[in-house]
């Protein structure tokens, strides 16, 4: 069996960094956005209740500060393990 080896370029870690600071960012904002209209403890209920889980937890009423720091931090730790991996890959396929 022969395997061909396909060349995809060289990875670009800014570019990678921000594809994962947007998947982590948007996610949060999209939880954000749950608690903001009211269906976040409905949801969090229903996903807890499917994984056979029954803790007394609440959501507290949504705030727009709050909101904006967990979807900030999140996006910047996601660049940053993003733009790591990154280069951890350039680093060790000898792109670097």
């Amino acid at each position: 069996m022969i395997f061909y080896r396909v060349s995809m370029g060289s990875i670009r870690p800014h570019k990678v960094g921000l594809v994962l600071a947007t998947l982590f960012g948007g996610i949060h904002f999209l939880w954000a956005l749950l608690v903001a209209s009211g269906w976040a403890q409905a949801y969090i209920d229903f996903i807890f209740h499917l994984h056979f889980i029954k803790l007394d937890l609440v959501i507290e009423p949504f705030n727009v500060g709050t909101a904006l720091l967990l979807v900030s931090i999140t996006a910047f730790i996601g660049y940053m393990l993003g733009w790591g991996f990154a280069m951890l890959w350039k680093h060790f396929h000898g792109e670097g």
